[in-house]
């Protein structure tokens, strides 16, 4: 494993693709509403983009079609923006987007609940939004990446939702996923210690029920779904680690 770290100019980049992602990752969000289909969602990116000069970092990753990710209710991860699929009140509706500006990325994700009523789900969502946070406030220099998966796994748990764990977060910086992994439970005291310098994404996928916490692939060989098709939330930020702690790179919005 082969992790980068980053000096101070390289963490500036990061903190303006990251910047970017942030506010590209709010106006999707902003947009989410009955009858929008998620290819609109798609287009709001690409102008994004093209007004800007900045490229989106999934569109075309490892064949990926779309420049944001827009999964929705039992869709944990990865969802295609399509022009027939049209969002409905009740919808929870998962906004997934990276933006690449001078050979760095950012990485950042959030859900939404459009008109959603059943307070589970509300509460799903909830604690999903706090196993994010739970997750940043653990990270430090010399801390595990047990520590911090151990950290998120507490707050989801203690609350009876489920957790994903075939998917996790991950390194960012001049690729959009590079090591390490970044998995969402652990064991403290375990796996990579953490240093000043590195930029990593902690995004918790928490599911309605445990057994939606394993998951299966759609045929179009891109979108995660919970095998017994239960909701799922998602929430990402990217973070640098720093001497005393960490920064939230993709701020503003859900935190704290």
């Amino acid at each position: 494993m082969k992790v980068d770290i980053k000096n101070r100019e390289q963490i500036n980049r990061m903190r303006e693709a990251c910047r970017m992602s942030a506010e590209i990752r709010d106006i999707c969000a902003a947009a989410v509403a009955p009858g929008v289909t998620t290819a609109e969602i798609d287009d709001l990116v690409v102008s994004y983009c093209e007004k800007h000069h900045v490229k989106a970092s999934f569109h075309g990753y490892g064949g990926f079609p779309g420049h944001i990710c827009v999964s929705i209710n039992d869709e944990v991860i990865h969802g295609i923006p399509s022009p027939h699929r049209v969002i409905m009140p009740g919808d929870l509706v998962k906004t997934d987007v990276g933006i690449l500006k001078d050979g760095y990325n950012g990485d950042t994700s959030r859900t939404v609940a459009l008109g959603v009523t059943d307070p589970e789900v509300l509460r799903l969502v909830e604690t999903t939004r706090a196993c994010l946070k739970a997750g940043i406030a653990a990270c430090g220099p010399g801390v595990h990446l047990g520590d911090v998966g151990y950290a998120i796994q507490q707050v989801a748990e203690a609350a009876g939702f489920g957790i994903v764990r075939d998917w996790i977060g991950h390194g960012v910086g001049r690729n959009v996923h590079e090591d390490p992994e970044v998995p969402n439970c652990g064991k403290p005291g375990t796996k990579l210690v953490l240093r000043p310098g590195m930029t990593i994404a902690i995004e918790p996928m928490i599911t309605l029920t445990k057994k939606g916490e394993k998951t299966d692939v759609l045929e179009n060989n891109w979108t995660v779904v919970t095998r017994d098709r239960c909701m799922a939330a998602h929430f990402e930020h990217t973070v640098a680690i720093t001497d005393d702690g960490c920064e939230i790179l993709t701020l503003p919005a859900d935190y704290p």
